[in-house]
């Protein structure tokens, strides 16, 4: 840890984009929302506004499915949050993830990104060291579409997060709102 900077609380969000359509012809970073993912991302973004986990930043891949979910989640919070939509965390691995993770500005507290299994689904449970065992056995039983991790751990700044270094706060999916 930097003597100069102090230990504080960081959040990291993780949601998975809503479940898409699968329309003939159409490129995989172009496929939409389906009829569910459209009533899941606000679901889970009025679940986001109401437990206050408000991102500073929002990091949404590129991909169309990750840019609906994005806009439907961000219209039940409050505006003027900062967005960087990157396709840096479009089909890739936990470990592509956790280096644009590391790479966040220390004076981002909450975190969010938007993004696609295997690498989202993945990097919680690399993440992941502690937190209540039964949101931890759900989240490893099934990181469905729309599904949100909520990870919190203590130091200087991102690039000290490690492999079980999180606790896991929160778990939820659409399904556990209905």
């Amino acid at each position: 840890m930097s003597d100069d900077l102090p230990v504080q609380r960081y959040r990291l969000l993780l949601l998975r984009h809503a479940k898409s359509a699968w329309p003939d012809g159409v490129a995989d970073i172009n496929r939409p929302l389906g009829e569910r993912g459209r009533k899941a991302a606000p679901l889970m973004g009025g679940y986001m506004a109401r437990h206050a986990l408000v991102p500073d930043l929002a990091l949404v891949s590129t991909a169309k499915r990750a840019q609906e979910t994005w806009t439907l989640v961000a219209a039940a919070l409050p505006p003027g949050i900062t967005v960087e939509n990157t396709r840096a965390i479009y089909e890739v691995e936990a470990a592509q993830i956790l280096s644009v993770l590391r790479a966040t500005d220390p004076a981002i507290r909450t975190l969010l990104i938007v993004g696609h299994n295997p690498g989202m689904e993945d990097l919680a449970h690399e993440l992941v060291g502690s937190g209540d065992a039964d949101l931890r056995m759900r989240m490893a039983d099934k990181f469905p579409t729309a599904a949100l991790a909520v990870l919190e751990f203590e130091a200087t700044g991102w690039r000290e997060l490690l492999s079980g270094g999180a606790r896991l706060a929160r778990f939820v999916t659409p399904r556990s709102l209905d």
